[in-house]
């Protein structure tokens, strides 16, 4: 028993030294590095073309019933179902943990990491549309894997086997049994709601909505995130507006955090600038996903013939998420003076809303609990897809039970192991994808070009 704890020990142990390796230094500059890359060679355009993003958004909603377009889902829908994974813990604990271990400087640096992120954004789902395929059942199928495979050639297979590998493996982790045991964490601490019963109602949603296909998964997002990100973000304008006095003196600490270090005080240590950069990075790059890989696998299945069009469309993804929502949550812990609290994660969270509103604990409960839920639709898509790249079509019924049947295990369990791993996988997910995006970036640049230009040139 006792050389069965010690093996345990020493592979915890081992994943903790890869986890500091991969989201280390090099990581964080290779995926500002990249983004900033790609932002140059685009001349700022995802930042500059934001409005179009939006008015490409609002058309959408629904494909051009006048043109044959390929794919399975509206652009719209696209957006939702890559929102629906990437708006979850990350904007209501991850950033509570960004703030409360690199202090208030850490959320100027998510911002930056966003702004270059939606180039990141814009390219990779522009690469998924260019090179997705049509699988055995008529469906098109597209991400880092294919982007690698079909855009690089076969002799780069091998980067897009690892990426399907890492991401089909984070899905179990990230994407399903840690977001169940955020769920279950939440109703039971603001509910009562026992875990098993959580897991258990859980495994019936989410099983029913799988079996539906990337169509009933993306029908469920493109009602649900909408409705959920609005509640939040008036949730947490109203507290915003409470402290409305408050305000300035926020963001000039939020300021200037970034660039100096912050002594401690009340029940928090002290961060230096570092810090606040490095956590400040690495959980909006958690929480946008933007590099990682993921949400060019739901951009390919949109119904499009544009890579571009849908590349606007996917870059406000970024925007959405970090510009917005993290931004609410991050403003809201410093205005209310919580960060000082000692307090981490969704309890922070949950402290700051409820210092001004006599509901704001059970506000952040029902938004961490919805926003889990629909991370698990949306990753359990992303996993399908690259258990689909390894092992075909026969692949998916399998895949969809077993995804199915582990959301309890994750209500119930203790996941302090499978989170590190998660995270350590999301981490290698990014390496390929982002070796993926420079080589590919010549192929980008070109058709926005070629897209603008003949947009210019329409009477």
């Amino acid at each position: 028993m006792e050389a069965e704890v010690g093996l345990l020990q020493r592979v915890v142990d081992f994943v903790h030294v890869i986890n500091d390796v991969v989201w280390g230094v090099p990581m964080l500059v290779m995926i500002l590095g990249t983004g900033l890359f790609l932002s140059i060679g685009l001349k700022l355009m995802p930042v500059l073309k934001l409005g179009t993003g939006f008015k490409l958004l609002w058309s959408g909603r629904a494909p051009d019933e006048d043109q044959q377009e390929q794919g399975q889902i509206s652009p719209f829908n696209a957006l939702m179902t890559s929102l629906s994974a990437t708006i979850g813990t990350g904007n209501i604990a991850g950033v509570a943990t960004a703030i409360a271990m690199g202090g208030p400087g850490a959320l100027f640096w998510m911002w930056c990491t966003a702004l270059v992120g939606m180039a990141t954004k814009y390219s990779e789902a522009v690469l998924a549309v260019k090179f997705r395929e049509e699988d055995a059942n008529g469906h098109h199928v597209g991400g880092p894997m294919y982007y690698i495979k079909n855009g690089l050639g076969k002799n780069w297979t091998w980067l897009g086997v690892l990426f399907a590998l890492f991401g089909a493996f984070a899905g179990f982790g990230i994407g399903n049994t840690v977001q169940a045991n955020s769920v279950a964490d939440a109703l039971s601490a603001n509910f009562g709601v026992a875990p098993w019963i959580t897991g258990v109602v859980m495994m019936l949603l989410v099983g029913a909505v799988l079996m539906g296909g990337i169509h009933r998964i993306a029908d469920v997002a493109g009602k649900l995130v909408p409705l959920m990100t609005v509640f939040y973000i008036v949730s947490g304008l109203a507290v915003l507006i409470v402290y409305a006095a408050d305000l300035p003196a926020a963001i000039m600490l939020i300021i200037e955090s970034a660039f100096t270090p912050v002594a401690a005080q009340g029940g928090f240590a002290g961060a230096a600038v570092w810090a606040a950069v490095n956590y400040g990075v690495a959980r909006g790059v958690f929480s946008n996903e933007a590099g990682l890989g993921s949400a060019p696998i739901a951009h390919a299945a949109a119904q499009t013939n544009s890579p571009v069009t849908q590349g606007l469309v996917a870059m406000l993804g970024t925007f959405i998420d970090t510009l917005i929502v993290c931004s609410i949550t991050g403003l809201a812990i410093v205005v209310t003076g919580s960060w000082s609290s000692g307090e981490n994660g969704a309890p922070l969270t949950s402290m700051a809303f409820g210092h001004a509103l006599p509901i704001g604990n059970y506000v952040v409960a029902i938004a961490l609990a919805i926003f889990a839920f629909t991370t698990i639709l949306g990753w359990s898509f992303y996993s399908e897809k690259c258990v689909q790249f390894l092992f075909g079509v026969k692949a998916i019924m399998p895949f969809r039970l077993i995804f199915t049947i582990v959301v309890p295990v994750g209500a119930l369990a203790k996941l302090d192991f499978i989170w590190l791993l998660a995270d350590t996988l999301n981490a290698m997910m990014a390496l390929p994808n982002l070796v993926a995006l420079l080589l590919l970036s010549p192929v980008v640049f070109k058709l926005t070009r070629s897209y603008f230009e003949r947009q210019r040139a329409k009477p």
